[in-house]
């Protein structure tokens, strides 16, 4: 028995929660097999949650990205709050393409948890994406090693400052 929770954590955790995309790898039948309680997928989801929460970091933006896939299956508020948190503490400070990049997946959650989300979150989420984008434009450019524009389309600060305003547009578009 517990061999079977175990693999159906690990499917669960693989999947990002997500049984559409069990399904679609064909192993949602072997999951639902192991007849997984709610309460218990409830838990794993905060653990999901919680780990990939603690991962968010200026170096890598993985962590970021998992937690906007996470979104387009879960309505949960606590994504958008734990993501809010890290940018307004740690990202000010971060190098142009990890503000840029930050800003981008901050647009997919909001899109994505837009529904049924409290109002005032939603406002913070937008007034901080918005601030993060402008700071991109109004700041100099500053690329950390590893970080190098070409690896993402981009010649130089005018290519970033155009994406970073294409970003802001299609929130404005995407809230009114």
């Amino acid at each position: 028995m517990i061999d079977e929770l175990q693999r159906a954590k690990e499917l669960f955790l693989t999947y990002l929660g997500s049984t559409v995309h069990m399904h679609r790898e064909g192993i949602f039948e072997e999951y639902r097999s192991y007849q997984v309680s709610q309460p218990l997928e409830a838990e794993w989801f905060n653990e999901m949650v919680g780990a990939y929460t603690k991962e968010l970091s200026i170096m890598n933006w993985q962590a970021v990205e998992r937690l906007a896939s996470i979104a387009k299956h879960y309505s949960e508020p606590l994504i958008l709050e734990n993501v809010i948190a890290f940018v307004s503490r740690h990202l000010m400070s971060a190098d142009s393409m990890v503000r840029l990049m930050y800003g981008e997946r901050m647009i997919d959650l909001i899109k994505n948890l837009r529904k049924g989300m409290p109002g005032e979150l939603l406002y913070r989420a937008y007034k901080t994406t918005i601030e993060l984008l402008e700071d991109v434009i109004a700041k100099p450019l500053v690329i950390d090693p590893g970080h190098d524009l070409q690896l993402f389309q981009l010649r130089d600060k005018k290519a970033l400052n155009n994406r970073a305003r294409r970003s802001i547009e299609e929130l404005n578009d995407y809230i009114n």
